[in-house]
């Protein structure tokens, strides 16, 4: 099965299912945590989401590998020829997770070939969900209503989400630099891929991400930002692309709008 209108309600359903997994350990008082050997955090949060996604997956479309940040390394030469792929971060945020802020999120994406073309977004917490894919629109499903969501053309102020804790000197060079040529900037911080998120909904028009990622944190938010109108680009205006050699992603934007409308940021993007 892979009609993307007949994916989309079993994947909400599988991300929703992998919360309210989260959602118990983040009551209790112990969550669990232990230290990768990367010195990341994990916690049995992580661990419970990775395994009803993993397995829901596999059921429903068997013939279809799934890459999970916590299923271990897949060797490249194994997975460089898979025409596609489910791509998961079972608990993206681990580090607000254990803040306790709410701002973390279960993210499964299909990626075909280098392109994530299928992903939704669950923010346990608020229960909110955000889906889409090609083809298909994207969404924003609260309390039970899904809304279609779309980029918004840009306006002044310009609104900039950023990450709460990495690339704040790189962000802030920007910030001034977007300042200096259209005028007013507004910030909004936010963890997790929540950030691609509201670019996705029309709240921000860019979140530069001049610091580390890796595939699974960015690929479900992606495929909703694409659908939803907007484009993810490195710091040379080409597409971001997946399933490379080398998981972590290069530093990149995401942009409400077109790629030529932001191409004057240029000089202030250290790549």
């Amino acid at each position: 099965m892979t009609d993307f209108n007949a994916l989309l309600n079993p994947l909400a359903d599988i991300a929703r299912e992998a919360g309210q997994a989260i959602l118990e350990v983040y009551e209790r008082d112990d969550l669990g945590v232990e230290t990768k050997d990367d010195k990341s955090p994990i916690t049995e949060a992580d661990k419970a989401a990775h395994e009803i996604i993993e397995a829901r997956l596999k059921a429903l479309t068997p013939d279809i590998p799934v890459y999970s940040e916590e299923s271990g390394d897949i060797a490249y030469g194994e997975r460089k020829d898979w025409p596609q792929f489910w791509l998961v971060d079972p608990l993206d945020g681990t580090k607000e997770f254990i803040k306790r802020n709410g701002e973390f999120t279960v993210n499964i994406a299909l990626v075909r070939a280098d392109t994530p073309v299928l992903g939704v977004v669950h923010v346990p917490v608020t229960g909110v969900t955000y889906l889409g894919g090609e083809g298909v629109g994207a969404f924003k499903e609260d309390a039970g209503e899904r809304k279609t969501i779309a980029c918004r053309a840009r306006t002044t102020p310009v609104v900039m989400v950023a990450s709460r804790s990495h690339g704040g000197e790189a962000v802030e060079k920007l910030e001034a630099f977007i300042r200096e040529e259209v005028g007013e900037v507004e910030r909004a911080s936010m963890g997790s891929s929540l950030k691609l998120c509201l670019v996705a909904e029309g709240s921000a028009d860019i979140y530069p991400r001049l610091a580390p990622t890796s595939e699974w944190d960015t690929a479900a938010a992606h495929a909703v930002v694409t659908a939803a109108g907007g484009v993810v680009v490195n710091t040379a205006f080409e597409p971001l692309q997946y399933n490379k050699e080398d998981i972590l992603n290069p530093f990149f934007l995401v942009l409400g709008q077109s790629v030529e409308e932001w191409r004057f940021i240029a000089p202030a993007i250290d790549g």
